[in-house]
């Protein structure tokens, strides 16, 4: 089973070379089985950024503080990536500006006392890289 980020993906290595391509997705999906739905998706937009929120409310987030993609419980315990972007990116904001204040977070131990709580070594490696 593909994803639409997959299929979207699967469209865009069609007609790399010299000559053009043509993509066909072709299934027996029933037309109202979300197989039927993310081949429509596909096809009604070449706009990655459309379609990967599309999957995204489809399959969920997996676990943002770590490396599992969809199909797992979500770390999110109080908020959806769809459902509270505003919120997350505002919450983003305000953690860059304590840590750089305070990269330590020496004058906020009870910060982190908790963030160590949450972060294992491979989550924290994880958020390293990015």
């Amino acid at each position: 089973r593909f994803g639409v980020s997959q299929l979207h993906q699967l469209r865009g290595r069609v007609g790399r070379g010299s000559a053009p391509g043509l993509c066909l997705l072709v299934s027996e999906a029933h037309e109202a089985s979300p197989a039927r739905a993310r081949l429509s998706a596909v096809a009604a937009t070449l706009d990655g950024f459309e379609l990967s929120r599309i999957d995204l409310e489809q399959r969920r987030e997996g676990d943002v503080l770590g490396q599992a993609q969809s199909g797992v419980r979500s770390s999110l315990r109080m908020l959806t990536v769809i459902d509270d972007e505003e919120v997350i990116a505002a919450a983003r904001e305000e953690a860059v500006a304590v840590v750089a204040a305070d990269p330590e977070l020496e004058h906020l131990p009870e910060l982190r006392t908790v963030l160590a709580a949450l972060l294992d070594k491979d989550r924290e490696e994880y958020l390293d890289k990015g």
